[in-house]
């Protein structure tokens, strides 16, 4: 009994504990082996990346966006657009709760293309 009073007490005062917490936060809240694709921060902005993303946005349907809120809303909304255009999918992530104040790098991730439940087999590469 004192045990599980114990655990209750510690995942109020700590929260729960998750699996690979940084790695999913770096992910925008997926684990490596789901992501088929991630693009940077510094990357979307180069006006060539539009184009690309759509062409794998047609040749990957079933998979989801996840488009860092973090980032500057003109972007966020740019590749929400372009998510919706596609009828993919999408979630973005603001990461609330988080205790991170700082606002994004150029090299966070702004952009990730996953698979919510599976495995990827073999990652899009650049």
């Amino acid at each position: 009994m004192s045990e599980d009073l114990n655990d209750f007490i510690k995942a109020k005062a700590l929260g729960l504990s998750t699996i690979k917490p940084d790695e999913k936060r770096a992910f925008l809240g997926n684990f490596r082996e789901r992501v088929a694709m991630a693009v940077t921060i510094r990357q979307l902005h180069d006006e060539r990346i539009a184009s690309l993303l759509d062409e794998v946005l047609t040749r990957y349907p079933q998979y989801r966006v996840y488009i860092n809120g973090r980032m500057s809303q003109e972007l966020v909304a740019y590749y929400m657009k372009q998510a919706l255009a596609h009828d993919i999918p999408f979630t973005i992530m603001a990461q609330p709760g988080t205790r991170v104040k700082k606002a994004p790098s150029a090299d966070d991730f702004g952009w990730v293309l996953a698979d919510p439940k599976n495995k990827i087999e073999r990652p899009i590469l650049l």
